[in-house]
C-alpha cells in the first residue's frame, strides 16, 4: 500500500495560532505529507469555539515560514469569501513564502449562518457554482499568464482589465487545485477543468469509489487526457478516532456525537489497526492521499499515536 498523508483541521472548533503553529509543526516531525485547515469563520454547533476564528490564509502564511517540509493548504477555501484577483495574489505570495509547498482547496461554500453572522453575500447555490467557476478561470488564468504580459477576463460576476497578473507563484503553472464534495453534476465537471486533485470528503469507501467515477467520467468528457493534463489525484477525507485502549477510542470519538450543521460523515473509530485497514480499502479503489481529519489540537498523543503506528504501515 502506498498511500500520502495529510492531517486536517478545523480551527474554527477552537484553536488559535499557536494551537496550529504546534500541531503543524508535530505534522512535520511525524513524517505526514501535509497540514492543511479548513476555512470557516464560525462553528457548526453550539459551542463558541473560544477564543473564536482564525482566518485561513492569514494563518498559512505564517505557517509557511514555520514550517520546512510539508505542503500547506485549505481544505476549502469558500468563493463566497474573497474576489478572485486578490485571492489569486494571496496564494501566490504565500506559496512564495513557503517555497512552493502551498496548494488551493477551492469551493462553492455552503454555511449560510457565518456568511450571516459576518455580513458575507450568500446568493442561491447555482449562483455560487458560477462564481465558483469564474474564480477558477480568473485564478489558474492569472497564475498562468506570463510575465510582463496581463490578463483580462468577462464573466457574469467578475472582470478584470489587464490585470499585471503579479506576483507569480513558486510553482509552475501554479499551486495545485483541489476541488472536491458530493455534487454529483458541476462538481465533477469544474475538477475535471480545473483541479489537479479530486477530493471526497468524509464519507464510505464505496460512496467514494462512485464520486470517482464520476469525476473520471467527467474527465473523458472534457478531454482532459486529450489535452495532455495529468491523471487527477484522487484523496480521501478520513475522520479517525483512534486510540490503544477502549477508554481512548471513546474520548476521541465523543466529539463526533455532538449536534452539527455538517452533513452525516462515515467516521473510523478504533485501533490503529482498523484505521490501516480502512485506508488499505481506500487504496484499492484508487485514492493515492489521505486528508485525515483530527479534531482535538490539545490531544497531540492522537497524532503521536497515528504517526507511529498507522505511517509505518502505509
Amino acid at each position: 500500500m502506498s498511500l500520502r498523508i495529510c492531517v486536517f483541521t478545523e480551527p474554527h472548533r477552537g484553536a488559535d495560532y499557536e494551537d496550529q503553529r504546534r500541531l503543524a509543526q508535530l505534522v512535520e516531525a511525524g513524517g505526514f505529507e501535509g497540514f492543511f485547515r479548513a476555512d470557516h469563520y464560525q462553528t457548526m454547533g453550539a459551542d463558541p469555539g473560544l477564543p473564536g476564528p482564525t482566518d485561513a490564509w492569514l494563518t498559512l502564511g505564517a505557517l509557511a515560514r514555520e514550517t520546512s517540509r510539508i505542503r500547506l493548504g485549505t481544505l476549502v477555501t469558500s468563493a463566497t469569501f474573497r474576489l478572485p484577483g486578490p485571492l489569486a495574489v494571496m496564494v501566490a505570495q504565500v506559496d512564495r513564502m513557503s517555497g512552493g509547498r502551498i496548494e488551493l482547496g477551492l469551493g462553492a461554500g455552503w454555511y449560510e449562518r457565518e456568511h450571516t453572522s459576518y455580513g458575507i453575500p450568500f446568493p442561491p447555490a447555482p449562483e455560487r457554482f458560477d462564481r465558483l467557476e469564474e474564480q477558477l478561470a480568473v485564478i489558474t488564468g492569472l497564475w498562468r499568464t506570463p510575465v510582463g504580459e496581463s490578463f483580462s477576463y468577462r464573466g457574469d460576476h467578475y472582470q478584470l482589465v489587464d490585470a499585471p497578473a503579479l506576483p507569480k507563484p513558486v510553482q509552475v503553472p501554479g499551486p495545485p487545485i483541489i476541488v472536491g464534495g458530493r455534487g454529483t453534476k458541476r462538481t465533477p465537471e469544474l475538477a475535471a477543468r480545473y483541479a489537479d486533485e479530486f477530493n471526497m470528503p468524509f464519507k464510505s469507501v464505496a460512496e467514494t469509489a462512485r464520486a470517482y467515477r464520476r469525476v473520471g467520467e467527467a474527465c473523458d468528457r472534457t478531454g482532459r487526457a486529450d489535452a495532455g493534463r495529468p491523471p487527477l489525484v484522487l484523496s480521501a477525507g478520513v475522520v479517525a478516532a483512534i486510540g490503544r485502549t477502549d477508554a481512548e477510542v471513546r474520548r476521541r470519538a465523543a466529539p463526533l456525537h455532538a449536534k452539527s450543521a455538517l452533513p452525516p460523515e462515515d467516521a473510523v473509530v478504533g485501533s490503529p489497526a482498523q484505521l490501516v485497514k480502512q485506508l488499505g480499502e481506500f487504496a484499492a479503489i484508487g485514492t493515492t492521499r489521505i486528508h485525515l481529519r483530527l479534531i482535538d489540537f490539545n490531544d497531540l498523543d492522537h497524532l503521536e499515536l497515528i504517526a507511529g503506528e498507522v505511517l509505518p504501515q502505509l
